[in-house]
C-alpha cells in the first residue's frame, strides 16, 4: 500500500529544488539515474525546461479551470532528470501551482527511488514518466492521475515504433512534435482533467 501523504511530505522536492538537483548532479558529472548515458539527455533536457520555463504561458482555459478551484490539492510528479517527456511538460505543472496562488502545492519525487510508486501508477505495464498524481488536501485520497504524455503523442509513438526501434530517431520525433505543439495539447488535456476535479469534488 503506497503511503502518498508520506512520500508527498518526506520525499517530495518543490520545483526550484528539483531543478537544482539536477543542475547539481550534472556539475557532478552524474544523473538521477544510474547510468552515465543518462548525462547527454539529462544536458539537452534543462536546456528543454529552461525554454519552456520561458516561453510557455498558460492558456486562458486552464487559467479558468484553476481559478475556479474550491478546494486545496497536493500535485505529486514522479520524474527523472534524464526523461525528455518531463523535461517537456514538468514545467507547466509548475506554472499551474504558481497560478494556484497556493492552492495547488507541487512536489517532484524521483521515479528509480520509488519503485513502490510507480508500479501503483504503470502506463500500459511499463514504468512511463512523467506521471502526476492529483491528491487531496491531505494527501491520503488520489484523485486523478495522468501520464506519460498527451495522448494523440502517445497514439504517434505506437505508430513511429511500428517503422523504427532506434531511439535516436524516436526522440528526434517525439521533441520536434513538442516544438510544434507549443504545449497546447498537455494544456488541453490538463484543463480537461482539472475541471473533472471541481466536478466531482
Amino acid at each position: 500500500m503506497v503511503n502518498y501523504s508520506e512520500i508527498f511530505n518526506e520525499q517530495g522536492m518543490d520545483y526550484q529544488t528539483y531543478r537544482a538537483l539536477v543542475d547539481q548532479l550534472l556539475l557532478e558529472g552524474k544523473a538521477t539515474g544510474d547510468v552515465t548515458y543518462d548525462l547527454h539527455y539529462t544536458k539537452m533536457n534543462v536546456q528543454r525546461m529552461n525554454r519552456v520555463d520561458k516561453t510557455a504561458s498558460l492558456t486562458d482555459e486552464l487559467i479558468a479551470a484553476i481559478d475556479n478551484f474550491k478546494a486545496n490539492y497536493k500535485f505529486l510528479v514522479i520524474t527523472e532528470g534524464w526523461c525528455g517527456d518531463a523535461a517537456q511538460i514538468i514545467p507547466i505543472f509548475n506554472k499551474i501551482a504558481t497560478a494556484s496562488l497556493g492552492k495547488v502545492d507541487l512536489r517532484f519525487v524521483l521515479r528509480d527511488k520509488n519503485l513502490p510508486l510507480i508500479d501503483a501508477h504503470l502506463t500500459n505495464g511499463g514504468r512511463a514518466i512523467p506521471v502526476l498524481i492529483v491528491l487531496n488536501e491531505n494527501a491520503d485520497q488520489v484523485l486523478a492521475t495522468w501520464a506519460p504524455r498527451p495522448q494523440v503523442l502517445q497514439e504517434l509513438l505506437k505508430e513511429w515504433r511500428k517503422e523504427t526501434t532506434e531511439m535516436p530517431v524516436l526522440a528526434e520525433k517525439l521533441h520536434s512534435w513538442y516544438a510544434k505543439d507549443k504545449t497546447q495539447t498537455t494544456q488541453a488535456e490538463l484543463n480537461v482533467l482539472l475541471r473533472g476535479l471541481e466536478v466531482n469534488n
